[in-house]
């Protein structure tokens, strides 16, 4: 395998994530499951508002994922931008109107096509570059399962339905 393999198995598993799984079969999500933005257009700004066990809120957690895409950019396009990552603003957010709601959607998409754009783009990594790219892929992962135990409007098919 090359890195150029690599980039585009991270993109086709971003793709997934976001934009949802095939009927015929996928690698992380059920089949025909619709994704992650499918899933939060799904939900209401009341709905985005739940969290559970006194957790943080859909929006929350749809904020942070968003708000790490950005930097992946960022990085990508040649700044570094951890260093001064303020990880802890997304996890403040709690109720949100549904014009919030809708703005921190578009973000997210934006942020998510913008980083698919970028990411099948093979470039010399540090290990630790290459643990972050990877990484962000994990990243999403985690809290598209996160947000699916908050609110069952926002979960997929189970295996075999659609």
């Amino acid at each position: 395998m090359n890195i150029s393999e690599l980039f585009t198995s991270v993109q086709m598993l971003m793709r997934e994530l976001t934009f949802g799984a095939a009927p015929t079969g996928a690698f992380v999500l059920n089949p025909g499951d619709a994704g992650l933005l499918a899933s939060l257009d799904r939900l209401s700004a009341d709905e985005a508002s739940m969290s559970s066990h006194g957790g943080a809120s859909i929006a929350a957690h749809v904020a942070h994922v968003s708000y790490g895409l950005s930097l992946m950019n960022r990085w990508a396009a040649g700044e570094q931008p951890f260093d001064s990552a303020d990880w802890n603003a997304a996890w403040q957010m709690r109720d949100v109107s549904e014009d919030e709601w809708h703005r921190l959607r578009a973000e997210l998409r934006t942020h998510i096509e913008h980083w698919l754009a970028t990411v099948v783009v093979p470039r010399a990594l540090t290990p630790v570059e290459l643990n972050g790219v990877v990484g962000s892929v994990v990243h999403l992962a985690y809290h598209v399962g996160a947000i699916r135990q908050i609110h069952a409007g926002a979960r997929g098919p189970k295996d075999g339905q659609r």
